[in-house]
């Protein structure tokens, strides 16, 4: 199933992987206009093409090790750390221990539901 705008419950189990890049899949867990929750699955190298967007985002990683470039600057993140990217904030990153990233955007990406 996909997510609806609005919907109170969404067991994950219920919610079908995306492609979202080659090596990349993602669930849109729960939204409103305002916020999105996202699960996103990385391989071992796949890559989140730098980037820019007009919404607040903060990464938390749930599972695996990736390198964050934001705002020029490169760390490695590891599982329980988060990341604020700001809105405009330049972004990508590498996995390198295959992976899953919880996004949560301000407000919600509309271009991931058109």
């Amino acid at each position: 199933m996909k997510t609806e705008k609005n919907r109170i419950w969404n067991p994950n189990e219920d919610i079908e992987l995306e492609a979202a890049g080659s090596g990349v899949n993602r669930k849109i867990l729960s939204y409103t206009d305002e916020l999105m929750v996202v699960e996103n699955h990385f391989t071992e190298g796949a890559v989140g093409a730098m980037h820019h967007h007009p919404h607040t985002q903060i990464t938390y990683v749930v599972s695996g090790q990736f390198e964050f470039t934001i705002a020029g600057e490169k760390r490695i993140v590891n599982p329980g750390d988060s990341m604020l990217k700001k809105d405009g904030i330049e972004h990508g990153c590498v996995c390198l221990k295959e992976g899953v990233l919880l996004d949560i955007f301000t407000p919600m990406r509309e271009d991931f539901v058109e």
